[in-house]
């Protein structure tokens, strides 16, 4: 039997290294940073659930969304991408049917799953996740057992990088992993992560997040009807991806996320549908008057973003074909200036703006050769900006020195969404 000392000794094999490169890059010492992050997680797995066989290492990425702000919830399109930051979990089975997770930094979650059925008291918190998930794996006919789990993330709680989604598909992964030989397809996963959000957290999230995650790499997303993945490549060498953590948390933002969601299908109820996907755009300024009077003006300028978002997405796959970086930067930058302005997703209350100030040091900074966007749900967060390599340095003394040691974090693309690392 492999124990947790073999399974160190072959992420030290050249073929550990070698996957771990294909995962996170080999930029300024990543590997051997990457290869002490889980060096430690495995010792504290050793530490927590000592005597066992050597654990599964599991891995699921953040996300970054360059286009189609809060547009998959009413079916619309989207283009995102897996990055190299993750949450990754040492995972090994149990005999009976008990859950016990260890995430650094979070309380321990011990759980049964002989019944699945909703705990009002689990929602909003890890364990409402674990037991979503295997209700939807049971009732798809796959099996779910227990499992001991040591987790670490890099992908910052409240940082619009989707550390929720990526939890929850690496969730989805690990009983797949143990129990189904990894048979989930990566949109089933996916799915499969946003009932869990849905139905047992609380949160009513669109599917962008956990697709993303769950698919990995460059994508773009028509939420139509069932979800179409089209696989992207684009080459953005000489430029940076740089997130700008500003300091504000998502934490108590749920009712800010939802009304997004529930004042688009506001508007599409005006013209008797359930989503804006369904609704002509013209047929909305055609019935201005009206549907301003039965959904009000924030409602109205939201479905305006939407259908323009729409549009964006498909110029930007354009763009990504003919390898237009300028046309890509400029859409990138029409979409953050729609989020700000007609979606008003930039901030929550008038007097705290750090996300404002950011992307006004972004335009600033980079008005004649970058791009700035609001990133991911906004309203809190972290702002995305593409950023020519000669100017990254000072970029991000800039903007470090106005919102924290270590508010920049320099991403890449990953070609992997969810995935056993060894």
């Amino acid at each position: 039997m492999k124990t947790a000392s073999d399974g160190m000794r072959a992420l030290k094999s050249d073929q550990g290294m070698e996957r771990l490169a294909q995962l996170y890059g080999c930029r300024d010492g990543e590997i051997a940073r990457q290869l002490e992050r889980y060096m430690l997680l495995l010792k504290r797995h050793d530490d927590l659930f000592g005597g066992e066989a050597a654990p599964m290492l599991i891995s699921a990425p953040g996300r970054t969304e360059l286009c189609g702000n809060h547009t998959d919830h009413n079916n619309g399109l989207v283009m995102a991408a897996a990055i190299n930051l993750d949450t990754v979990a040492a995972v090994t089975p149990r005999a009976d049917l008990q859950v016990c997770l260890h995430s650094e930094g979070f309380a321990p979650v011990r759980m049964d799953l002989s019944d699945l059925a909703m705990v009002p008291e689990e929602q909003g918190k890890p364990a409402s996740i674990i037991r979503g998930v295997a209700k939807q794996l049971r009732e798809k006919g796959l099996r779910i057992g227990g499992f001991n789990a040591s987790v670490t993330s890099n992908v910052l709680a409240g940082s619009g990088l989707s550390s929720s989604a990526a939890f929850e598909v690496l969730i989805v992964a690990v009983f797949d992993a143990l129990y189904n030989g990894m048979r989930v397809s990566p949109i089933e996963r996916a799915e499969i992560s946003q009932y869990a959000e849905n139905a047992y957290f609380g949160k009513p999230s669109g599917l962008m997040d956990q697709m993303a995650s769950s698919v990995g790499g460059l994508v773009a997303i028509d939420f139509k009807a069932a979800p179409k993945v089209t696989p992207l490549q684009m080459d953005l060498s000489g430029y940076s991806l740089v997130v700008v953590n500003t300091g504000s948390s998502h934490d108590d933002l749920t009712e800010d996320y939802a009304a997004v969601r529930r004042e688009m299908n506001a508007v599409a109820a005006c013209f008797g549908e359930t989503v804006l996907r369904r609704v002509r755009p013209e047929q909305l300024w055609q019935e201005l008057p009206r549907v301003r009077a039965a959904a009000g003006d924030r409602a109205v300028l939201r479905a305006m973003h939407y259908y323009g978002e729409n549009q964006r997405v498909e110029r930007l796959i354009a763009a990504v074909e003919r390898k237009d970086v300028a046309a890509f930067r400029q859409i990138l930058i029409d979409s953050g200036r729609s989020s700000w302005m007609y979606l008003q997703n930039v901030y929550a209350h008038p007097a705290s703006q750090p996300m404002s100030l950011a992307l006004s040091m972004a335009d600033y900074m980079l008005h004649d050769c970058g791009a700035w966007r609001v990133h991911g749900g906004g309203f809190a967060g972290t702002t995305l900006n593409l950023v020519p390599t000669e100017r990254e340095a000072d970029f991000v003394q800039r903007m470090n020195a106005v919102f924290g040691d270590r508010a920049c974090y320099v991403l890449s693309i990953r070609r992997e969404g969810a995935a056993i690392v060894f």
